[in-house]
């Protein structure tokens, strides 16, 4: 469980973030949410579907890593094995929340194992220097963090597009892999290219003006990764498989 604080210059002066582990934190995820504005770089690794969230009901934009609840096949033990990692996975330990003026605010999660409060790894940064400035890492992670902020905005509206021209379709998948093994992929999503090819006019125009369209083509090319995910499954269980 999280415990997420309010970064602090003085309470959070002398602590370092191990940044070999940030990725490690990922290693049991299926999926997160990630930004239109990192679906081009997704694309060449994972399949981007959409999924409901499980406490609102909404629909989401996410990088699938597995089949099975648990399962990242992109974690291969000791590191994230693709060219392009999520930013959802690389702000760890820091994630965005809100003050009493509902402002945006830097939090981070105290109890993450990123979080070291004795220096000695060489993998480590400093979030402020002596006299309490942020460091040069801090001020990345908070890019990172409002890329995300601003991408979140991103990917609602383009949820609402989809669900306004009722473009929002389930998959439905049943996968075979070389074990015999056989899983039926439930609870995720795509767009209806049927329906996306009878748009014309204004429709199309607005999706495309709105710069809608490019991420809508790029979600429908990177499903063509369920191939190379199977592959990953497939390598995988044979490497568990060997005595």
């Amino acid at each position: 469980m999280a415990r997420l604080v309010a970064l602090n210059s003085e309470l959070h002066r002398d602590i370092r973030i191990d940044t070999a582990g940030i990725e490690r934190q990922g290693a049991s995820l299926r999926m997160v949410p990630v930004m239109p504005s990192e679906f081009l770089k997704l694309a060449i690794d994972y399949p981007i579907v959409l999924t409901k969230n499980e406490e609102t009901g909404r629909f989401v934009c996410v990088a699938l890593f597995g089949f099975a609840e648990g399962e990242n096949l992109y974690w291969n033990g000791d590191r994230w094995q693709s060219l392009y990692t999520p930013l959802n996975i690389v702000r760890q330990p820091f994630f965005v929340g809100t003050d009493e003026n509902s402002q945006p605010l830097v939090c981070i999660d105290e109890d993450s194992p990123c979080v070291l409060r004795q220096p000695g790894r060489e993998s480590t940064e400093a979030l402020f220097d002596d006299e309490g400035r942020g460091s040069p890492y801090l001020d990345r992670m908070q890019g990172v963090l409002g890329q995300l902020l601003d991408g979140e905005k991103q990917s609602e509206d383009l949820v609402r597009c989809l669900q306004e021209l009722e473009l929002i379709t389930p998959m439905r998948l049943e996968v075979t892999f070389a074990s015999g093994d056989s899983r039926r992929v439930e609870g995720l999503y795509t767009v209806d290219e049927e329906k996306l090819r009878g748009l014309g006019g204004e429709p199309l125009q607005q999706l495309n003006a709105d710069g809608m369209l490019g991420h809508i083509y790029t979600m429908l090319t990177s499903l063509g990764q369920f191939y190379s995910l199977i592959e990953r499954k497939n390598a995988r269980d044979a490497a568990v498989a060997e005595p």
